[in-house]
């Protein structure tokens, strides 16, 4: 009770709790210089002395503390300092060496009792690459890579390359194997390496097309039980064996491949026997290919597989199952969303975003090729059966199109009709054709269209334009954006030489399809016409940038550069239509002109001889040829052709009359004279004929010089009558036509112009040929009428005869003026 203290009514019962020892108020270390100190000197290093540690002079001295007594600490730490006399008793010193503190330690160390102050760590070991663990680990990814680098070249096109490196990982992997084997390591031999080695090799030499070595390689992995799966190879193997038509042996591994496969894989399986039944078709066992079509149509029906099914039927000729097996077809599922789906709604935005995302995406692109493969495989089969179904081509058409109409493939019952109509074409039956393109009339604009296009076509071909015109505004009432309907519109308009309207749509065709080469011809050609030969040559350009090799297109590009007068743009375009189509007589002809025309005659020589080799029957090319001997002296070579001409064209006499100056000019008299009396008995009342007999007669002495002179002259009498007749005739013509208005006289006075022009021209090449007044070797000039002209003299001036061109200029509707047929 004597430690009790009661508090009296002065003492206050919480005093006391508000003190502390600064000690404890971490807030103020900063300005605490004696622990400042203690941190950055050995000082604050030492360990607290407690009475944990044994052998110690702490004893069980009691700790001071800010309670009880309140000695004030020698420290700012709150402990006592090191023999400092506490409550009257000198305190020993402490050993404190077993605490890990030291006297070694020099001044001004820093504090780090966490031993962070030894420096940075040490650098890591390397890899000793030498040990083996690591050379097959290095040599693994080689192989990896070289497996990875192959297949990238393969991608790439770059076979060679890709063969090149699959031997190299081959190379790499067997060392890698060794390797292995040479560490104790056989057991842990990495089999998918292998089997990726091996596969890649395989494939590499199949698409090298070096056939045994890849199937060697198949054969390794094949025989390898440690490989799983390894059996479907045999389809790879098999494949090779059908690229080398060794097709029972394909048969065979694809049936191993089939037996090897488990039913658990149903697309694998299907596809095998797919190739099981190709191959039996091109074996010619049709039976058990359509086994093998028949089991996939029951298992898993496709398109492909339905159509190979009717070509089976087709070639056994069985009607009925080729019935069943088209309905088998048109009911095949594809799978393909309603087109519906593509078409955006007006109420939310979010999914119009979407379908706009997807309507142009790789699915929906696949979708449709899928339905465009459907359609045509429709389409052919629905052609080649058609016959052979029923009696009549028409009628089993007609069953097909009913068939088609009841399926998912009801829009293709129009084109089914279409093809119909030009099935009637090919067969030459023009009015069956016309009739079925007629019962379109009535259906909707895209099909009314096509069949009025078909029609003015063929009526434009029967070249009765106002049914092609009447048609072709059909067609255009059906559909104004139909390029086809524009063409034959400008072609009916052309025909009536209104070619500024034509050109008009030949344009619009071309609005509505720029790759429409029909148009852009036709609109070359419309310019040609008028004469706007700098539009027409920018159309023809422009087309012989769309067709690369097209003969027509270069042939009018050369036409046009003549009509330019720049002869060796002409030549230049020729020698590319000579390059595509190298046996054209006419363009070799052609060629020959513009030749001669610049002046080089024996590079037109060896043109005009070409053309003559390819067909010879051009009178043009043989008139030339001929002329050309002619004038090099070489008679003997001319007879040839003019020989040809007068088998050509027997009633033409002056062929004849040059084959018998060429024996008169070559020295042959005899054979000469024997020609002209040949040629006498022909043509006698010939003029030139009979001159030339009396020459060569008088010249050679004959006693029949006589009797062609009184020929002679009785054929020059009756020649001068009949031109007094036709002149007399011509006055009173005139006279006659002088009474009528003076507009029609001046128009017949015109035309008799025109008349005689014309009949110049026609004789301008014989009345070019003669001019030879020149002494004859053997006679005497007195003998010689004055009058005579000989066809054939040495001042002959070698006519410039232009080759037809291949495509005629003068007759408009052979220029490929028509739209082609719809495709099939």
């Amino acid at each position: 009770m004597e430690n009790v203290h009661l508090a009296g009514e002065e003492d206050d019962l919480y005093s006391g709790y508000n003190d502390y020892n600064p000690t404890f108020d971490s807030e103020e270390l900063e300005n605490d210089l004696d622990f400042q100190q203690a941190v950055r000197t050995s000082h604050g290093r030492r360990p607290p002395m407690t009475a944990k540690f044994p052998g110690t002079a702490i004893g069980a001295r009691p700790l001071a503390t800010s309670f009880g007594a309140r000695i004030p600490l020698g420290s700012s730490m709150g402990r006592p300092m090191t023999g400092a006399v506490q409550d009257g008793a000198a305190r020993p010193m402490t050993a404190v060496r077993a605490a890990g503190y030291t006297s070694s330690m020099t001044r001004g160390s820093n504090f780090d009792p966490l031993g962070q102050s030894k420096g940075p760590a040490p650098p890591l070991e390397t890899k000793n690459e030498d040990t083996p663990e690591e050379k097959i680990k290095i040599l693994e990814k080689k192989v990896n890579d070289l497996i990875e680098e192959s297949c990238m070249a393969q991608s790439i096109g770059a076979l060679q390359l890709a063969l090149e490196k699959a031997k190299e990982a081959g190379r790499k992997e067997r060392a890698l194997v060794r390797q292995r084997e040479q560490s104790g390591n056989a057991d842990n031999i990495n089999l998918d390496l292998t089997y990726s080695v091996l596969l890649n090799l395989a494939n590499q030499y199949a698409n090298n097309e070096m056939y045994p070595e890849a199937l060697n390689s198949y054969q390794v992995i094949v025989k390898n039980k440690m490989f799983s799966n390894a059996g479907r190879l045999k389809v790879n193997m098999a494949n090779i064996y059908v690229k080398q038509k060794n097709y029972p042996k394909a048969i065979k591994f694809y049936r191993m491949a089939l037996d090897q496969i488990s039913n658990a894989h149903k697309e694998v399986r299907i596809k095998i026997m797919q190739n099981i039944g190709v191959v039996f078709v091109r074996m010619g066992q049709y039976s058990d290919a359509i086994t093998s079509f028949e089991h996939i149509m029951t298992e898993s029906p496709n398109i492909k597989t339905g159509f190979n099914l009717i070509l089976c039927y087709y070639a056994i000729g069985d009607r009925e199952r080729m019935k069943k097996a088209f309905q088998k077809l048109i009911s095949v599922p594809l799978g393909i969303d309603d087109e519906d789906k593509y078409i955006p709604s007006n109420d939310d935005a979010s999914t119009n975003m979407v379908i706009e995302a997807i309507k142009n995406d790789n699915l929906h692109q696949m979708e449709r090729d899928l339905k465009v493969l459907a359609e045509k495989y429709i389409m052919t089969a629905a052609k080649l059966i058609a016959p052979a179904i029923e009696t009549s081509f028409a009628t089993g058409f007609d069953w097909c199109v009913d068939m088609v109409k009841s399926s998912q493939y009801v829009e293709l019952a129009n084109d089914l009709e279409i093809n119909k109509a030009i099935t009637f074409l090919r067969q030459k039956d023009f009015n069956q054709a016309v009739e079925t393109l007629k019962t379109f009339e009535k259906k909707d604009s895209r099909v009314k269209s096509a069949a009025a296009t078909n029609l003015s076509f063929l009526y434009f071909l029967e070249k009765d334009y106002e049914q092609a015109d009447r048609y072709a505004d059909l067609a255009m009432t059906a559909d104004r954006y139909n390029p086809a309907a524009l063409i034959n519109k400008g072609n009916t308009v052309c025909i009536k030489q209104d070619y500024e309207k034509a050109a008009e749509f030949y344009k619009e065709a071309l609005r509505n399809d720029s790759s429409c080469t029909e148009a852009l011809y036709n609109l070359g050609l419309t310019y040609k016409r008028l004469h706007r030969l700098e539009e027409a040559l920018d159309c023809f350009l422009k087309l012989h940038a769309i067709l690369r090799n097209s003969a027509q297109v270069m042939f009018q590009l050369a036409s046009l550069y003549e009509l330019l007068e720049d002869p060796q743009q002409a030549i230049e375009w020729l020698m590319q239509v000579i390059s595509v189509t190298p046996t054209d007589p006419q363009v070799l002809a052609k060629l020959g002109e513009l030749h001669d025309g610049e002046g080089d005659k024996s590079q037109a020589f060896q043109y005009y001889y070409e053309s003559f080799r390819y067909f010879p029957s051009n009178i043009d090319v043989i008139e030339w040829l001929g002329a050309y001997y002619i004038d090099t002296q070489f008679c003997e070579k001319a007879i040839q052709y003019f020989e040809r001409a007068t088998l050509i064209q027997p009633t033409q006499v002056k062929w004849q009359l040059m084959v018998a100056s060429c024996y008169r000019r070559s020295g042959n008299y005899q054979k000469a004279l024997e020609t002209y009396k040949d040629i006498h008995r022909k043509f006698p009342e010939n003029v030139e004929c009979l001159r030339f007999l009396v020459r060569l007669c008088t010249d050679m002495g004959l006693q029949e010089v006589q009797e062609y002179a009184t020929k002679l002259k009785k054929a020059e009498k009756m020649k001068e009558i009949r031109e007094q007749r036709v002149k007399s005739g011509r006055e009173g013509s005139a006279r006659g036509r002088k009474d009528g208005r003076e507009g029609s006289a001046g128009s017949a006075e015109s035309g008799h112009s025109s008349n005689s022009t014309k009949g110049e021209r026609l004789s301008a090449k014989m009345r070019s040929l003669p001019g030879s007044n020149e002494p004859y070797e053997a006679s005497s000039p007195k003998e010689i009428d004055a009058s005579y002209v000989d066809p054939l003299g040495p001042q002959m001036e070698r006519p410039k005869t232009g080759a037809k061109k291949r495509v005629e200029d003068d007759d408009f509707a052979d220029e490929e003026l028509g739209d082609d047929l719809l495709p099939e």
